[in-house]
């Protein structure tokens, strides 16, 4: 299923938006920003519109900033969702992207990485992107993994990864109830209230709370990454 929110407040793509550039990377079209000698890399997973959405690749210059290595993807093919297209409504434009395609298209994308020297990966994932993230994970192709506002993700789903999960209160607590029976798992959640589904990288720059909370969940994302991506 997909709602409206997944649409909500849509970003102005911009391709050449952040400090990094684009390159080839695992086939794909490649935002990359930090050195590539790092050993350590990130890969974000975009949200239904893409990995030109400005805030997005702010995001990804944040965390590069902190000495990691971090690779946004166009898994979408040069063919994010958009509203002027009426013909492809949701329903029918996801049926081009699907996620399990979009986790078999990471596989290369972290054998790329890992031939540059790369010792560790972890990937935050968001709306579309999470789920491919939780695969990611539950396979153990990823050290560690965030995920952010989920699209389709299932109490199934998280069974065996290993996760931080910002995820809406219905499932939060069944996602934490499966994560605490397995000890070796370290795991945290985090509820932000008021915020509507996108508001880590589609928030309004004119709302301050909405600002502030994609700031507290960015922070909390990098804190993540240096304490388990090593």
């Amino acid at each position: 299923m997909s709602g409206p929110q997944c649409c909500s407040n849509p970003p102005t793509l911009d391709p050449s938006a952040g400090s990094g550039h684009v390159e080839q990377l695992g086939g794909l079209p490649t935002y990359v920003s930090g050195s590539s000698d790092s050993k350590l890399a990130i890969i974000l997973l975009s949200d239904i519109f893409g990995h030109e959405a400005p805030k997005l690749r702010k995001l990804a210059d944040k965390v590069a900033a902190a000495g990691f290595y971090v690779v946004v993807p166009d898994f979408l093919h040069g063919d994010p969702f958009s509203f002027k297209n009426a013909d492809r409504p949701l329903p029918v434009w996801i049926k081009d992207h699907g996620t399990d395609k979009g986790f078999e298209e990471a596989k290369p994308v972290i054998e790329a990485v890992k031939s540059k020297g790369v010792s560790a990966v972890g990937a935050a994932g968001f709306c579309w992107g999470a789920k491919v993230v939780v695969q990611l994970a539950k396979y153990e192709l990823i050290q560690a993994a965030v995920i952010l506002h989920p699209y389709i993700v299932t109490v199934d789903d998280i069974k065996g990864a290993e996760i931080d999960e910002m995820a809406p209160p219905e499932l939060l607590k069944q996602f934490e109830q499966v994560l605490s029976t397995k000890p070796e798992v370290d795991s945290y959640f985090k509820i932000f209230p008021k915020v509507t589904h996108g508001w880590t990288t589609r928030y309004d720059d004119e709302d301050d709370g909405a600002v502030k909370s994609a700031e507290e969940a960015h922070q909390d994302l990098l804190q993540w990454f240096v304490k388990y991506v090593k």
